[in-house]
């Protein structure tokens, strides 16, 4: 009897189920759930929305839908562009439902807001839709990934070139909440610095459909170059009503956060010649392309770089979790931070201690619609931004804990 018992003790401690319990102890609960913040019906919904969520689900089922022997679960609510619905469903989620990571979050607004909130609970926010720079400046914290552009990035690589080539003229329409806002103040840094002048403005109320009015006055500006600092359905109907009232024709027109489905939706005909930054394009290299081909297959149309840094984020956050094994927003952070990023999206980025993600940025060139050889053709490479000249370098830094160093 006495040797029965011990050789079923002895198998018992064999068992995988005392380690899996151990390993449990480690985390919030028994599942690893993150949640897509974003906008699935408004204005930022083709650049944003079912796009994020289905990058953040391929992100998932790549990594087999387990981390350290937990599921992995994935939640997404529309946050309608509204700072206090999008906060309502980020504690609803944080506290009872007991969601792990925030994901995406798209409008500026909701992304300020929502930051506090998960700051307050210590859980991570894996940001990739929203631009402000104020995310890892004046209201920084320990927990956001900021992850795709922001607003100095955009400003700088498209304003400084554009300038550079002789548009030395500028006149804005700007989105009237903080995304705007924030897009114009860079581009007006990086415009000045390179010997333009700005001769005028004007705020459009966020979303706007009708850009005549808008259209009108920057054509009676004189203004060598009009630009657009909104982006989504925004900049799509202000670059038709440009087109309509034939801005396009006397005055240089582009936008300052121009993505793959904008210039889709406008035509190569409207869209010809703009120079635009993005982070990633589909058709950049094999790696770049195979997994857009992927996306392509379910979504029936090309990610944008917010989707692609959706995938990228996911990815790395969850072999975060899975070196440290807990998923603790402090050491998955701190891992996150200690690993150089290395996928189709960024080579040798970094995640730096104000929750910048840093990685090389790109100048785009639209191609005219006999340039285009195959569906979804539309950029021709004009420069590569390093890193170090892409994103505001610490030195500038706002954010109170990089201050103190």
């Amino acid at each position: 009897m006495n040797t029965r018992i011990v050789a079923t003790l002895a198998m018992m401690a064999l068992l995988p189920w005392p380690s899996l319990a151990q390993a449990q102890s480690k985390f919030s609960d028994s599942v690893v759930k993150l949640g897509v913040l974003t906008d699935m019906s408004g204005p930022y919904s083709d650049n944003n929305g079912p796009g994020s969520v289905l990058a953040a689900q391929m992100a998932i089922d790549d990594f087999g839908g387990k981390v350290r022997g937990l599921p992995i679960e994935l939640v997404y609510a529309d946050n309608l562009n509204k700072p206090d619905v999008g906060v309502n469903i980020a504690r609803r989620w944080l506290d009872v439902e007991q969601v792990d990571a925030l994901v995406d979050i798209a409008s500026s607004g909701v992304a300020l807001a929502v930051g506090d909130v998960a700051a307050e609970r210590n859980k991570i926010i894996l940001n990739s839709g929203s631009s402000t720079t104020r995310i890892t400046n004046e209201q920084c914290n320990k927990v956001t990934a900021h992850w795709t552009y922001d607003t100095y990035a955009l400003g700088k690589s498209t304003a400084s070139e554009i300038t550079r080539r002789g548009g030395d003229s500028w006149f804005f329409i700007t989105a009237d909440y903080v995304f705007g806002h924030s897009l114009e103040k860079d581009a007006r840094t990086f415009i000045e610095a390179s010997g333009g002048k700005i001769l005028g403005g004007i705020k459009a109320p966020f979303p706007t459909n009708d850009f005549s009015s808008f259209v009108l006055r920057a054509q009676e500006s004189g203004a060598k170059v009009v630009v657009f600092a909104n982006s989504g359905a925004d900049l799509v109907n202000g670059m038709k009503a440009a087109g309509e009232f034939g801005l396009t024709s006397k005055q240089q027109v582009t936008g300052l956060l121009v993505m793959i489905n904008d210039i889709h939706a406008m035509g190569l005909k409207a869209a010809k010649g703009m120079l635009v930054t993005e982070a990633f394009y589909w058709n950049m290299n094999d790696k770049a392309r195979a997994w857009s081909m992927r996306f392509f297959e379910k979504r029936k149309r090309m990610p944008t770089m917010i989707q692609a840094g959706i995938y990228s984020m996911v990815t790395h956050y969850l072999k975060a979790i899975e070196a440290v094994g807990t998923d603790e927003a402090q050491a998955v952070m701190a891992q996150m931070r200690a690993t150089p990023v290395n996928d189709f999206f960024a080579t040798n980025g970094r995640l730096r201690e104000d929750g910048k993600m840093v990685h090389d940025m790109y100048l785009f060139q639209v191609k005219s619609p006999e340039e285009s050889k195959e569906p979804w053709d539309y950029y021709k490479l004009v420069a590569t931004i390093p890193a170090d000249r892409a994103f505001q370098p610490l030195s500038e830094s706002r954010c109170p804990f990089i201050k103190k160093q």
